[in-house]
């Protein structure tokens, strides 16, 4: 988990190298390249979308307070993350 830089205050983990490349070349992006996902950090689970980072050559995945506070992650912490990849909203039935 990090800290963007910034007043904003976004954490995010970052993918690994080799599950991006998965990604990319099976998911179909929406608006700025995001992908769809539905995410579980411990017993926390949501939906939300991952970002690419050309220069980190992965995918950013945005963490919510409300789901540090949950499973009480602070900055710099390893996460364990379950993430399956969602069809974008118009391919939804």
């Amino acid at each position: 988990m990090w800290r963007y830089p910034g007043d904003a205050g976004w954490r995010f983990v970052s993918l690994p190298p080799e599950l991006a490349d998965e990604i990319a070349a099976t998911a179909e992006p929406g608006g700025f390249g995001s992908v769809r996902v539905a995410v579980r950090i411990g017993s926390t689970s949501w939906e939300t979308s991952i970002f690419p980072s050309k220069a980190d050559e992965t995918y950013l995945l945005p963490v919510k307070a409300a789901v540090r506070t949950a499973e009480q992650i602070a900055d710099d912490d390893v996460v364990a993350v379950s993430l399956v990849v969602r069809p974008p909203r118009s391919k939804q039935r």
